[in-house]
């Protein structure tokens, strides 16, 4: 989010909104929405003063991650801290808090070319316009930088300072938006047709989850164009996991707390073509090694494959083979990838080790029947017979198959076995092997996971990452030029799990996000 220092004590109103606050239980806010144009892509709105159960489970959660009493007093008390640093402090209790109200609400409407979020706007109810409006004056006056005022339909603003913002009281509410052309389009919004006014918004946030703690609508299909795929890169699996086609879709999802937890429910609703996977990997995935520090699993693998295979039919590839060739091809040497395709049910990935020069995982699938196995074999010989460089037949421990080195894949070969129902594909031959068996201990007896498996109830898992492993692993990795992950790592330690689980309501695909916490 842009920062400005007049905007800096509603800011830390509205973290207490997205970290501590009290979420609107399913029923969205249609005044904030109000304020946010037609076609944003993001907007999350949620009350400002935690009660009851909810104030109780963020304070749990501020004791468990930093050791405070109250999650809201802490945001408040880092924040006024920064103010100082910035020299224009403010004392939220005496200045902001007599006027501020039960709401807020903060949304955009698109993306920059670094996919950064632009035309936003920030919505605060307020208990005391007047107030309100007396503090926006103060803090200009006091602001290094001069701030000039406008007005636009009715409403006074003001704008400038460090960042160009403008500020104004829009009726009971303070409106903050990123310049004076974005606070316009929210006076508009307000006034005209706004995201509230829009069927497919009233659809998707009344679905939110009741007891959230916030809301926070998304439109899928407009941040995957917007961010020309890297939204479908980074989080698409999560929606496709539960069956939901990102090109049109949008989505709730609702942040609840716990006494020990932070949840994250998604829910989207499925058009007449779409349904969401009916399998369920979980076996699978409490099969892999207990060293593993991170997997995901996948049912319906088959369908899937057969997509990718036919896609990939179609398109050829360069300079090796034409378009609409490969299947045929390969075909003619007794691999039939259709055959293959059909042939394999389930599939997880998984991660380990602790270092760059130890990471290493595999995929593993499971077949019904020995075509998998059999398409391996016939793979291993074809690449052999082909003298296709850096290939060696592979027997070990009872598996078959083949593996391949060369500069691009560093150090450790690519290892492709088949042994009984199971295929592996891994970066070194260890994980290939150890996802063949579930010898040893595995996921399902480790404590963690156990407790991942646990928080998600009747969800069926699908990921899991145990937090210790995986800290160790980034703190490994990433340099300490990144000082924004080395100062969230103390908070970091504190996650003992993330569990994910997706399943379906209905006509709605619905999705899990469990983050569990230490003592």
């Amino acid at each position: 989010m842009t920062r400005t220092r007049l905007a800096l004590p509603v800011l830390a109103a509205l973290a207490a909104l997205a970290i501590a606050g009290c979420g609107g239980g399913g029923e969205s806010s249609s005044d904030l929405a109000g304020f946010a144009a037609p076609g944003s892509l993001v907007f999350v709105e949620g009350k400002l003063r935690p009660t009851g159960e909810l104030k109780s489970n963020a304070d749990a959660i501020a004791s468990r991650v930093a050791g405070a009493d109250s999650l809201g007093a802490l945001i408040v008390e880092k924040l006024e801290g920064s103010a100082r640093d910035d020299g224009e402090p403010f004392d939220f209790a005496t200045e902001v808090e007599p006027w501020l109200g039960e709401e807020g609400a903060v949304a955009f409407k698109t993306v920059d070319a670094e996919n950064n979020p632009t035309e936003m706007v920030l919505a605060v109810e307020t208990t005391d316009p007047g107030a309100a409006q007396e503090f926006v004056d103060s803090r200009a006056e006091a602001s290094r930088k001069p701030y000039a005022d406008g007005s636009y339909e009715g409403v006074d603003f003001k704008v400038g300072g460090s960042e160009g913002q403008a500020v104004g009281m829009v009726e009971d509410f303070l409106v903050i938006a990123e310049d004076e052309r974005v606070f316009k389009a929210a006076v508009n919004a307000w006034k005209g047709e706004s995201l509230a006014d829009e069927s497919r918004f009233q659809d998707t946030i009344s679905n939110a989850s009741d007891g959230s703690l916030a809301d926070v609508y998304l439109d899928l299909g407009g941040l995957m164009k917007a961010t020309e795929g890297k939204f479908e890169q980074q989080a698409g699996q999560l929606f496709k996991g539960a069956g939901v086609d990102l090109s049109e879709a949008t989505a709730v999802a609702s942040v609840i707390p716990g006494s020990d937890r932070v949840e994250v429910a998604l829910s989207s609703e499925l058009s007449g073509a779409e349904r969401p996977p009916q399998g369920n990997a979980s076996e699978l995935i409490g099969s892999l090694p207990a060293n593993a520090f991170a997997a995901v699993g996948f049912a319906e693998f088959s369908d899937r494959l057969k997509e990718s295979l036919n896609e990939l039919d179609k398109e050829g590839i360069p300079g090796k083979v034409p378009p609409n060739q490969l299947k045929s091809t390969l075909g003619a040497m007794g691999i039939d990838l259709d055959k293959l395709a059909d042939s394999l049910e389930e599939g997880a990935i998984f991660a380990q080790g602790k270092s760059r020069d130890s990471l290493e995982g595999a995929l593993v699938l499971t077949s019904g029947s020995k075509e998998a196995a059999q398409t391996v074999a016939n793979l291993g010989v074809l690449l052999r017979n082909t003298g296709t460089p850096g290939v060696t037949a592979v027997t070990s421990s009872g598996a078959s198959g083949f593996s391949v080195r060369s500069e691009e894949l560093g150090e450790k070969p690519l290892v492709v076995v088949a042994k009984g129902e199971r295929v592996a594909i891994g970066y070194g031959l260890a994980p290939a092997l150890a996802g063949l068996s579930s010898e040893g201990e595995t996921l399902s007896e480790k404590a963690s996971y156990k407790a991942a498996v646990a928080a998600l109830g009747d969800t069926p898992i699908s990921g899991f990452v145990d937090g210790p492993a995986a800290l160790e692993l980034a703190e490994a990795l990433v340099p300490h030029s990144k000082t924004g992950f080395w100062e969230a790592v103390p908070y970091l330690k504190k996650i003992e799990f993330v569990a994910i689980g997706s399943g379906s309501e209905g006509e709605m695909a619905t999705a899990k996000l469990i983050a569990g916490l230490k003592e």
